[in-house]
């Protein structure tokens, strides 16, 4: 039997080898109790072109102090800021890794908030 870690990493293995076949950069997300992370690795998967996390000195202050990166206004702040960074690292496209977790909640309201800063995906 699975415990529910391997269950999701298992997920996120079958959804990453589709991506990798797709060759376009990968959008992925960590969540955990505290903190949300996204980073914007290649099309090869070779080097880290961006990333946004609420563990970032500067997000935290704008969230207001410790312990508030685990809620859906945190994930739709960094969303905003990983679709700025991947601007500027001359990405449009991408692929979404949600490594997987559930498509709901803060890992949502991420993806939703990156493709409003005009992110597609």
């Amino acid at each position: 039997m699975l415990t529910k870690k391997e269950q999701r990493l298992r997920r996120a293995r079958q959804t990453r080898i589709r991506i990798a076949q797709q060759g376009i950069a990968r959008l992925t997300v960590n969540r955990t109790n505290l903190h949300i992370y996204a980073t914007l690795i290649s099309g090869d998967g070779s080097k880290v072109l961006a990333s946004a996390s609420t563990a970032e000195a500067d997000v935290r202050k704008s969230l207001g102090g410790a312990g508030k990166g685990g809620n859906v206004s945190a994930a739709q702040a960094i969303g905003k800021r990983i679709a700025e960074k991947a601007k500027a690292a001359g990405v449009e496209k991408v692929a979404f890794d949600r490594a997987g977790f559930a498509y709901h909640g803060r890992v949502k309201a991420l993806a939703e908030a990156a493709r409003e800063a005009g992110l597609q995906f």
